[in-house]
């Protein structure tokens, strides 16, 4: 079903426009504006307060103040707290989605995704608050009595990308609760709104004032910047691009801040001779097209062995032209817009660029005309040594490259300054465990094309960074450990 302009109004005047600072959403104090844009239309959508250094500051003064006490308050209530926010967003699900497809642009039923996906770092956080151990135990002399504590980091600042704007939000701010971290958000300035309906969704779950502060911008600099020089900041944790990654990190050497960056992604899809064809297609489809290919995570080098290309390529092709271009509140849209027309004209000049030197286009391979930044889904077959191999493309854009044999497939993988995500398809669970053991990539999906989960840590190695999300490993990037050593009450005389 159709949504209409008037549910479109209705939702927009529910969302906060201010900045939320110590629990109150307030205007920026230079009194500045900032519109929100549709890119499926190009259309303004709302217009929210312009953050800037002065009102960061006032934020991370609010975080600062309320950890002490936020980091006594017992585990069961701060996991109380994500339950009764995952029940909340979960209660909210066609406000997020169609929040989501208004101002990013993914199809609605994709946009549904993102909020079970996202929402599930809420609950799977809220069950690990109550289980995060520390140790307790003698030292092998027998001397000391050791107790390790994991303590709360402190003050963080949290920055998030545009392209998921529920699931980054709630995979940072969930971990930060659980372990007892206050917090500044700072949300992507195209897509600020999911993340303003979202902290509101968690002051209405009961977190107290201060713990979760928002402050969006127009300028990221503006707002990371004095907070990054700031004393009381402890942490920062950053998704995005590998070069603001790189700057971010230069900056947080000044006071050895912990950092969590997850940061740009180039990811192969090996389809061995071997592979399921049918299954490696609809593989490739989910892992290349979700979210239009803007993620870090999408396939944007396909590799197939040459036996089993001209299969793969046809079939593929044929999938790809069979999306659906359109704006994603449309029932039968299955593509949705690039995010704005400076992205669409990257994406572009990449497929030119490719062409040029020689890739054969077997489908799409052009904007779309009319309102909106539209582009056809693309499949390019592509000669190794092509330009376009080595750029994360963030685009509906599907190159394909041959490959002999196996450590042929692993040298290509491997031939990126990127290490996120990996996918690799093959009926040989021996062949899955040696190739994986040979490429460079936190992240692997074997026979899978999906493999993002709350319970599982999400990050890279080399260029994408470093830190882990998700699972276990999410709430210990938010602590420091303390280790307490006592006299062997056996040994006291």
């Amino acid at each position: 079903m159709t949504v209409t302009a008037q549910q479109e109004k209705e939702l927009l005047e529910r969302v906060p426009t201010g900045l939320l600072i110590n629990g109150e959403w307030v205007d920026a104090s230079s009194g500045k504006t900032l519109p929100v844009y549709d890119p499926a239309t190009g259309q303004e959508l709302l217009q929210i307060q312009d953050g800037n250094s002065e009102d960061a500051l006032k934020a991370l003064t609010a975080a600062d103040e309320a950890q002490a006490e936020w980091a006594l308050t017992a585990p069961r209530e701060r996991a109380e707290i994500l339950r009764r926010a995952f029940d909340l967003v979960q209660e909210r699900t066609e406000d997020f989605a169609l929040l989501m497809t208004l101002e990013m642009g993914k199809p609605l039923a994709e946009a549904r995704g993102e909020v079970t996906y996202g929402s599930e770092f809420l609950r799977w956080f809220s069950e690990e608050t109550v289980r995060h151990y520390g140790r307790f135990g003698s030292t092998p002399e027998g001397n000391l009595t050791m107790i390790v504590r994991h303590k709360p980091v402190g003050p963080s600042l949290l920055i998030t990308p545009w392209n998921f704007p529920l699931a980054m939000a709630t995979r940072k701010v969930a971990p930060a609760v659980a372990a007892g971290t206050t917090m500044v958000l700072k949300p992507a300035q195209l897509t600020p709104l999911t993340s303003q309906y979202f902290a509101q969704t968690m002051m209405d779950a009961g977190l107290p004032a201060g713990v979760l502060n928002v402050v969006s911008g127009s300028s990221a600099s503006a707002i990371s910047g004095p907070l990054m020089k700031d004393r009381r900041l402890r942490k920062v944790s950053f998704t995005g691009s590998t070069p603001v990654g790189r700057r971010l990190l230069a900056d947080a050497s000044e006071n050895v801040l912990r950092t969590s960056m997850e940061l740009g992604g180039n990811a192969p899809f090996i389809v061995f001779d071997d592979a399921d064809m049918d299954a490696a297609v609809q593989g490739a489809m989910d892992s290349k097209m979700r979210n239009m290919g803007e993620a870090c995570t999408a396939t944007n080098r396909i590799l197939v062995h040459e036996d089993v290309a001209e299969e793969f390529n046809t079939k593929f092709a044929e999938a790809m032209r069979a999306r659906k271009v359109g704006r994603g509140t449309e029932a039968d849209t299955t593509v949705g817009p690039i995010i704005d027309g400076k992205a669409r004209d990257d994406v572009h000049s990449l497929v030119t660029e490719a062409v040029d030197a020689g890739a054969e286009v077997l489908a799409g391979g052009n904007k779309v005309e009319g309102d909106g930044y539209f582009y056809e889904p693309t499949v390019l077959s592509v000669l190794e040594n092509s330009p376009i191999l080595s750029q994360e493309i963030f685009g509906p854009v599907a190159p394909v490259v041959q490959f002999k044999d196996e450590a042929h497939a692993i040298r290509l993988a491997n031939a990126s300054e990127y290490g996120l995500a990996a996918y690799l398809y093959t009926e040989d669970h021996n062949r899955a465990l040696r190739v994986a053991d040979q490429i460079e990539f936190g992240l692997i999906g074997f026979n899978a094309g999906v493999i993002s989960n709350a319970a599982a840590p999400f990050g890279g190695v080399k260029q994408s960074g470093m830190g882990r999300e998700g699972g276990a490993e999410g709430i210990a990037e938010y602590t420091s450990v303390q280790y307490i050593g006592m006299p062997n009450p056996h040994n006291v005389k």
